[in-house]
């Protein structure tokens, strides 16, 4: 059987998939390897999402062909583009989203002597995020249809996953070892409008969860503000292993903008969910998404949203420029704002964000933070606490020790330093797990 690598691309939810397609493979009987360059078959899963992505998922596939390797492409590009691509690059396999469920028929294409036609399956997943911390995928597609978002039509209409399917696949984590997991969909908090009939929301999710005593932190990201409910604050604010991390990508501040953007909500809306999170919930971190250069934004509207994010203070904030994908109705919006207004308007942002995540940051000094050793970097261990979250959008914690720790360790370190994006600290004592 021949030797298969795979590059992951994008976003934590195709990892995931990856994860899943690495599980097929290897109950199939391929090896394995870490380094593409050991590899017959590579797998490129892509992203598709945005220009930039797109750029990255097709050079990454030229690379992979100039080095002479049997490339298949999955995710999110071969989804939105598989007739072009079949046409533009015929060494490569192209396997879409929509196909998984028949994923080796696609993939005898390259091995023939492949007999099996199975499809990836959720519950056979080989974990590439260390053994003792994953993602557990809820559901997938979006019924959101923001305007200038590809999602929908990439990955389709919000489809909830079975409570029972993802309780028994929560339990197989918790019995390997999984530490922490990281519940994640493109929407957590719809968790459930779609199967009514079962009974069960993001909190009744969330509570069986809870009731696997393994996880020592159980995070949510991608929340939605108008289905932020009350409930869910509160039940965040009461249990102690659920990380007090609230990522709620709002876009952008200005009304005219998010009606465009079909979001829901406006500003006082916003500015009161944040409020009352952190009125409820102390130790809140608070991480949001914006977007700037949207077609018929000002630098008026750049302003009031700096000033936005100045009354917030997130503790985190990713900013990206909007990009004209073909398929969203914002595509045909006028007028269209050019790339280098975009990248100026950005960059304000961002310089604008550093100073409020550098006084964010400073607050915590002297405070004594619980979490895991994730791994070593220039002489120093990291480690993730409810501060920081696993998709290396957020800053690090770095800390010395003077014993030798191993990752997965459950730790408490105390914060001595702060800088823009990162935290300094000091190791106190290893935690045993309860």
């Amino acid at each position: 059987m021949k030797k298969i690598g795979l590059i992951s691309l994008g976003c934590a939810k195709n990892l995931v998939d990856s994860e899943n397609i690495l599980g097929l493979l290897q109950d199939d009987g391929y090896t394995i390897v870490n380094n593409v360059r050991d590899s017959d078959i590579v797998i490129v899963n892509t992203c598709g999402f945005i220009d930039a992505s797109k750029k990255e998922s097709i050079t990454t596939i030229f690379e992979m062909i100039d080095k002479g390797k049997q490339v298949v492409v999955t995710g999110c590009l071969a989804q939105r583009y598989e007739k072009e691509l079949t046409k533009e690059i015929p060494e490569a396999t192209f396997i879409p989203i929509r196909s998984y469920n028949e994923f080796n028929k696609f993939l005898q294409k390259v091995d023939p002597s492949l007999s099996r036609c199975d499809g990836i399956d959720d519950h056979y997943r080989l974990i590439s995020t260390g053994s003792y911390s994953a993602y557990l995928k809820i559901g997938e597609g979006c019924d959101n249809r923001c305007s200038y978002c590809a999602i929908p039509i990439i990955r389709g209409g919000f489809v909830s996953r079975p409570y029972e399917d993802i309780m028994e696949e929560a339990h197989k984590l918790a019995d390997s070892g999984i530490k922490e997991i990281i519940v994640l969909q493109q929407d957590t908090t719809k968790y459930g409008i779609d199967r009514k009939q079962d009974g069960h929301n993001i909190v009744s999710l969330l509570k069986g969860l809870l009731a696997i005593k393994e996880f020592a932190y159980i995070r949510l990201l991608y929340l939605y503000p108008d289905e932020i409910s009350d409930e869910l604050i509160d039940l965040i604010a009461s249990e102690k292993r659920l990380t007090p991390y609230f990522d709620v990508p709002i876009q952008h501040s200005e009304d005219h903008i998010l009606k465009d953007m079909n979001r829901r909500g406006n500003k006082e809306f916003l500015k009161d969910l944040f409020t009352k999170i952190r009125n409820k919930v102390s130790t809140a971190i608070l991480r949001t998404t914006v977007m700037v250069g949207f077609p018929g934004e000002t630098e008026e509207d750049v302003d009031n949203l700096i000033t936005f994010l100045q009354d917030i203070k997130f503790d985190h904030v990713g900013a990206f420029t909007y990009s004209r994908e073909e398929g969203t109705r914002a595509y045909h919006f006028k007028p269209q704002i050019s790339e280098k207004v975009k990248k100026q308007r950005l960059k304000r942002v961002m310089q604008a964000q550093q100073k409020i995540s550098y006084q964010q940051n400073k607050k915590h000094i002297g405070e004594i933070m619980e979490g895991l050793i994730v791994g070593q970097e220039n002489g120093y261990y990291l480690l993730r606490s409810y501060w920081n979250a696993p998709d290396d959008v957020d800053g690090k914690i770095f800390f010395k020790a003077d014993k030798t720790l191993k990752e997965g360790n459950k730790v408490t370190v105390k914060i001595e330093d702060a800088f823009v994006y990162d935290l300094m600290g000091s190791y106190i004592e290893e935690k045993i797990q309860d």
